[in-house]
């Protein structure tokens, strides 16, 4: 008896493995997306957890979807090292970017609100001092 290696028998298994691979992506996005919307309809009922909280863990849970499907469809999961690192830091950096101009045009908004013309001017208490008492 002799053990061949065949073409087919090996794209047989890659198929089987690539299938199975994928099936764990869905199920753990589908997870993840039936989480979010779960903590959607108790804020809705509940007001539970504050908006805030709610919107950094619909941020969180947003990537760790896109850890997934970056990892798997786009075949970043086995790729080297330097390559994931040359996509990530570049991509944590421009979020850091939108986080700064979003925080400066916030701060920027309320500035011009406070000094649009016509708006009334708040004048700071004076402060009294003592003199005469060394």
């Amino acid at each position: 008896m002799e053990h061949t290696h065949t073409v087919e028998g090996h794209e047989h298994q890659e198929h089987e493995g690539s299938t199975k691979t994928i099936w764990k992506t869905f199920w753990i996005l589908l997870c993840v997306t039936v989480v979010e919307v779960a903590l959607a309809f108790l804020h809705l009922e509940t007001g539970f957890p504050s908006r805030l909280v709610l919107n950094a863990i619909f941020v969180g849970l947003t990537v760790v979807k896109a850890f997934f499907i970056v990892a798997e469809f786009m075949h970043l999961r086995h790729e080297i090292k330097n390559l994931i690192l040359t996509i990530l830091i570049p991509l944590m950096l421009f979020v850091w970017f939108i986080i700064a101009f979003l925080a400066d045009g916030d701060s920027w908004k309320n500035m011009r609100k406070d000094l649009a013309p016509g708006a009334p001017r708040q004048e700071l208490p004076a402060v009294h001092t003592e003199e005469g008492h060394h």
